[in-house]
């Protein structure tokens, strides 16, 4: 089954792999979909959609075991403060639901971040804008698609005593 995802990457010629996966609506975590692909965490990358107090709506991909720092974020963006979306504005604004969101093919294009930990990859996972499915290609096929910066977005882990 094709996505408006796979069709859109098909279009530009973007090469990429589609992955199937079995999930719950009790467990839409994207760490769930790299155990069960049984791929890294740091390959696999959550799309998050964020406000900025003066620019507005800006998309971040980010590993899916990490949390954003709304600060990073909003810096890089251009904002002062930067808070993630609420679940119920999700879908009209992107046409996405929680759990299928992806950065490619949104309803408007938003500026897009990408966790620079994205870089050394050969290749990322992210959603194929459907539940139980995604896509690995190259992040940097990514980032000129969705015209994206790789930057720092991650909270840094505590050091665990």
């Amino acid at each position: 089954m094709k996505t408006n995802v796979m069709r859109l990457l098909d279009r530009a010629k973007i090469p990429y792999e589609s992955r199937e996966y079995a999930f719950s609506e009790e467990d839409l975590s994207g760490v769930h979909a790299a155990d069960v692909l049984g791929l890294p965490y740091g390959q696999v990358f959550k799309t998050l959609v964020l406000r900025g107090d003066k620019t507005g709506y800006f998309v971040c991909c980010i590993p899916v075991d990490r949390e954003i720092d709304l600060k990073k974020a909003a810096k890089v963006s251009g904002n002062k403060k930067a808070e993630l979306l609420h679940v119920k504005e999700l879908l009209p604004l992107t046409g996405y639901i929680r759990g299928g969101c992806s950065p490619i093919g949104m309803k408007k294009q938003f500026p897009t971040y990408i966790d620079e930990l994205a870089e050394g990859q050969e290749r990322i996972s992210i959603s194929a804008g459907q539940r139980g499915l995604q896509v690995l290609l190259s992040p940097e096929a990514l980032s000129e698609y969705v015209r994206g910066t790789f930057c720092s977005l991650l909270l840094e882990e505590k050091d665990e005593a």
